[in-house]
């Protein structure tokens, strides 16, 4: 009898301890791909500001949603972004501008104090999702601004990019029509660039020294010279 509950005992541990691992079996975690995306050489290249980046709502979160075929979007249960997807956007879009445009000198804004930007990118993410019947899609728009505050450059994009419909092959095709969005702003950016002039200080000329005026000559005092003729010498 005490075999045969210690048995049953056992068996249930083992039940609970395999429910147990399948229960906290870990997620896996994905992040978005910036493709082959080097590092760029021009340390002294185009000056520019990245942002704000407008981000839609439901994409800033960890959880990766799933486009449903009525439309609607569901949390997947078996992965997750590594991290906040509207971040990882943001360093995204940076690296492989920077990369496009080979320029060290491209900052998130704000701008760091003392940092003259010679153009700022403006940009705002509508869309960037996918589903196992859905392709990648993308809907964004941008704009270009010079120095001066004025519109250079918008345009309101839509990219798509099919996929396998497993969840890996879902975000390579999400990484792909992020990496075109940044492909289409970087050619728009290069012949803009190639018109800004920096901004150079102009130093003013060094003030001459002020020349001491000179006093008008007075004539020499007449001094008495006294003989036996009192002459006046000059």
């Amino acid at each position: 009898m005490i075999r045969s509950r210690l048995s049953l005992l056992a068996l249930l541990l083992g039940v609970l301890g395999l429910v147990g691992c399948t229960a906290y079996q870990p997620v896996p975690l994905y992040q978005l791909s910036g493709g082959e995306v080097g590092v760029p050489q021009q340390a002294e290249g185009l000056a520019l500001v990245l942002g704000p980046v407008s981000v839609a709502d439901y994409l800033q979160r960890e959880a990766l949603l799933q486009r449903q075929p009525d439309g609607s979007l569901v949390a997947t249960t078996d992965a997750s972004w590594a991290g906040n997807l509207a971040a990882d956007i943001d360093q995204q879009i940076l690296r492989q501008l920077a990369w496009r445009l080979d320029s060290q000198r491209l900052v998130l804004a704000p701008a760091p104090s003392g940092f003259v930007p010679q153009l700022q990118v403006l940009l705002s993410i509508t869309r960037l999702d996918s589903g196992p019947q859905h392709p990648a899609v993308l809907e964004a728009q941008w704009r270009v601004l010079d120095k001066a505050g004025q519109l250079r450059a918008s345009r309101l994009v839509r990219i798509e990019e099919p996929h396998q419909a497993a969840i890996a092959d879902q975000v390579r095709a999400q990484s792909v029509v992020l990496q075109r969005l940044v492909e289409q702003l970087a050619q728009a950016i290069v012949p803009l660039a190639s018109s800004v002039v920096a901004e150079v200080p102009v130093k003013p000329a060094p003030a001459r020294p002020r020349q001491r005026a000179t006093p008008p000559s007075q004539a020499p005092l007449a001094e008495p010279v006294r003989n036996n003729l009192e002459v006046f010498r000059f």
